[in-house]
């Protein structure tokens, strides 16, 4: 470990600039590599036309935002059992985003693994995560509400003797951790579709989470939020308007899943959704506009996710994305104020 444990504030601001310059660094020369190997995003026909441009521009920077994140942790925080699942859970996840990634590069197309594949993945991720936090981790499976009011996910549990060794299987907390991970997940990966954007509205949200944690006197688990943060601004160095890089979903799923390992460990699950305003705001677009149009045959968005729908009406994609910004800033700041009325 470096720098002074005695001081955790400094830790943690630490963790911000390794990971800013760890990824900062390795980014061009992960950006030569890609472009050798001829590596590139592959564009949605049916998306704006001035996104054409994009085609073929580096992608899975999210791997060098992982990296950066690893280093940093590594580096400056304890590997405590919550540190590890956390970290875990994000690359497990990242790397399921790879899969997708290389499999969409492959083809040559915009679509990688199929919604049943990337599904399944994420289910047994997230399962996976639950049991291992409620087991190992201690964490209760409960939801607190801005209010105190709490209530008990755990009323049906079943308990297995696996050798000696009792294991709780909370059925109802399972499957709000796993609506909770799969839906951020997909929801960040969703947001992801301007230069910037989920990469700027990520470390907003994590900055915020790295306070949730070092006030809930996880101070590991703050580095390692700080480390998400910092491993933003270095990617959103390469990544800004003209971005020449993209995190692919290697990135923006394992932010998705990090996000919601924290809101779980930090029992903040529910002000979580309110701090990733923005990123559930993406994914309920998506989801109106599906609906609206199979029950009505009418789109409510010009385009969807709703960040296509201001770049339809005119906006260009800058003004978009600082806007958005600015919107997941007023977000996280008040899911941070709630978080305060949990009790």
């Amino acid at each position: 470990m470096i720098g002074n444990p005695e001081y955790p504030t400094y830790q943690v601001f630490l963790a911000v600039g390794l990971a800013a310059a760890v990824t900062g660094l390795l980014m061009p020369l992960f950006i030569k590599l890609m472009r050798h190997e001829g590596v590139g995003q592959q564009i949605r026909a049916d998306g704006p036309q001035r996104h054409l441009v994009k085609q073929g521009t580096p992608t899975m920077g999210g791997i060098i935002i992982l990296v950066g994140v690893v280093v940093a942790t590594a580096l400056l925080a304890e590997w405590t059992p919550g540190l590890i699942l956390a970290v875990a859970a994000t690359l497990v996840t990242g790397s399921l985003g790879l899969l997708d990634d290389i499999e969409s590069v492959a083809h040559g197309r915009s679509l990688g693994l199929t919604p049943s594949q990337k599904m399944a993945g994420l289910i047994l991720i997230s399962v996976t995560f639950c049991l291992v936090a409620v087991n190992v981790c201690g964490v209760p499976a409960a939801v607190r509400f801005p209010g105190g009011l709490s209530v008990d996910l755990g009323v049906l549990t079943t308990t297995l003797d696996l050798g000696g060794t009792v294991v709780a299987i909370p059925w109802l907390y399972l499957v709000f951790v796993f609506l909770l991970m799969a839906g951020l997940s997909n929801a960040v990966n969703l947001t992801d579709g301007l230069d910037g954007l989920a990469g700027g509205c990520s470390m907003v949200v994590m900055l915020v989470m790295a306070m949730v944690a070092f006030n809930y006197e996880e101070v590991n688990l703050a580095i390692f939020a700080a480390s998400i943060a910092g491993a933003c601004v270095g990617f959103l160095w390469h990544n800004c308007y003209p971005a020449t890089i993209f995190m692919g979903d290697t990135g923006s799923l394992a932010l998705g899943a990090a996000f919601a390992s924290l809101a779980v460990l930090t029992k903040t699950e529910v002000t979580s959704l309110i701090m990733g305003g923005l990123f559930i705001a993406e994914a309920l677009s998506v989801m109106i506009q599906v609906l609206s149009f199979k029950a009505t045959g009418k789109r409510v968005f010009l385009m969807a996710p709703i960040h296509h729908h201001f770049e339809k009406k005119g906006w260009s994609e800058t003004k978009v994305v600082v806007r958005f910004w600015i919107v997941s800033a007023a977000f996280a700041a008040l899911g941070f104020a709630l978080y305060f009325q949990l009790g």
